[in-house]
């Protein structure tokens, strides 16, 4: 359903530039991602146990490896619906209801993990994990958001 340009939810609506919601997009998996690498790295070695970074690298390879084969193309999908919504969109829409969605029951997840009896280091690896993996296609989008920088400018 179209809104009218004059109605109060057209009016006040925050809206947003594709480049701002790609940015917006690219600086929330960076964040996260850095955040849940940092913390996950944190929990594996805080006690200095050198044998423990096996486990971490391994972890973070894995990481890698979910980012090139799943996460890349979830950025992407994710990049080009912000592109094809065009300007001028509800900024909190750079992610469709589903995604919002998913990202809600991820952090509900974390937080059940945390308060779980499992040993930090366990979770720690797979923070670092997935922390690594977020980070990494974060690349997706800024790649994106830099290539919106650069229409008109020929």
């Amino acid at each position: 359903m179209k809104e009218h340009p004059t109605s109060p939810i057209h009016r006040f609506k925050p809206a947003a530039s594709i480049r701002t919601q790609l940015g917006l997009s690219a600086a929330m998996w960076t964040i996260v991602g850095a955040v849940l690498g940092l913390v996950g790295a944190w929990w594996v070695l805080h006690d200095g146990v050198l044998w423990k970074l096996f486990p971490l690298l391994f972890a973070m390879a894995l990481g890698i490896l979910k980012s090139h084969l799943v996460l890349d193309r979830a950025a992407e999908r994710i990049s080009a619906r912000i592109i094809e919504r065009g300007d001028g969109r509800c900024i909190g829409g750079f992610l469709s209801p589903a995604s919002w969605l998913l990202v809600i029951l991820m952090a509900g997840g974390g937080r059940l993990l945390r308060a779980s009896p499992l040993p930090r280091f366990w979770i720690g690896l797979l923070y670092a994990g997935v922390g690594i993996g977020l980070f990494r296609s974060s690349l997706v989008f800024w790649r994106h958001f830099r290539r919106q920088g650069q229409v008109g400018l020929s």
